[in-house]
C-alpha cells in the first residue's frame, strides 16, 4: 500500500506547508492539498512546487479552490460552493504522498464536518506542526488530545521556528509523543536551504520508513 502522511498544525500559518514542502521532497512523493482557502498570492500547493524540487506532476491539483483565505466552510459559502466531503477520498498513488490539512484539526469544512473528522475515517498516520512560540504548549496539548480521543495514529510533533528547548520537552514530557524535530524559519528559504534544515533537524529515514 502506498505510504500516506497527513500533515496538520495547531493553527494557520504556523509552518506547516514549508514542512510538508520538505518532507515531499525527501520522500521524492506527491503532495495533495485537498481544500486550498485563499488564492491571492502563491497557493500552498504552488509554495511546495517551488520548495520540494518534485518532478513535474507530483502536486496533485486540489479538489477545492476558494477565494477567500478564510476557514473553508466560510470560504466556501462566500464563492456558493458546497464541500462534498465525499469527494476528499484518498488518491492511489505510485509512491508515498504528503497531504496537508488547512489550518488546525477543528476547521470546519461546511457546517457538519470539521477536517479531524475526516483525517478520523482515513485513519492514515499524522504529523502535527507545532510553533515554538509562547501559546504552543496549550495548543499542542490540546490538539493531542483531540487526535487521541478519535484513534487518529500520530506519528510525532514536528516543532517549526527558533529554539525553546524547555517548551518542547513539556510538551513531550506531558504528552508522551515524540518530537521528530524541529524546523527553523530559514532566510532565504529556497528548496536547497530547505532541504538542508531539513536533513539537519529530522530523523527523516525513521520518518519515511515508520507508520
Amino acid at each position: 500500500m502506498t505510504k500516506r502522511i497527513v500533515i496538520t498544525g495547531t493553527d494557520t500559518g504556523i509552518g506547516k506547508t514549508v514542512f510538508s514542502a520538505g518532507l515531499a521532497g525527501f520522500l521524492n512523493g506527491f503532495y495533495w492539498k485537498p481544500v486550498q482557502s485563499g488564492l491571492d498570492g502563491e497557493t500552498d500547493s504552488e509554495v511546495v512546487a517551488r520548495l520540494a524540487g518534485l518532478p513535474p506532476g507530483r502536486v496533485l491539483p486540489e479538489v477545492y479552490r476558494l477565494k477567500e483565505p478564510l476557514s473553508p466552510h466560510r470560504s466556501a459559502e462566500l464563492d456558493g460552493v458546497a464541500i462534498d466531503v465525499a469527494r476528499l477520498s484518498l488518491p492511489d498513488l505510485p509512491g508515498p504522498i504528503v497531504i496537508e490539512g488547512a489550518g488546525g484539526l477543528m476547521v470546519p469544512l461546511n457546517r457538519r464536518t470539521k477536517f479531524i473528522d475526516i483525517f478520523a475515517q482515513w485513519r492514515v498516520p499524522v504529523i502535527l506542526c507545532a510553533r515554538t512560540k509562547l501559546g504552543t504548549i496549550n495548543h499542542t496539548l490540546l490538539s493531542i488530545e483531540a487526535l487521541r480521543v478519535r484513534s487518529i495514529p500520530l506519528v510525532g510533533i514536528a516543532f517549526i521556528g527558533d529554539e525553546v528547548a524547555d517548551t518542547q520537552r513539556t510538551i513531550v514530557e506531558f504528552s508522551g509523543i515524540r518530537q521528530l524535530g524541529r524546523l527553523p524559519l530559514l532566510d532565504p528559504l529556497t528548496s536547497e536551504t530547505l532541504r538542508e534544515a531539513m536533513v539537519a533537524g529530522f530523523d527523516l529515514a525513521a520518518i519515511a520508513g515508520g507508520e
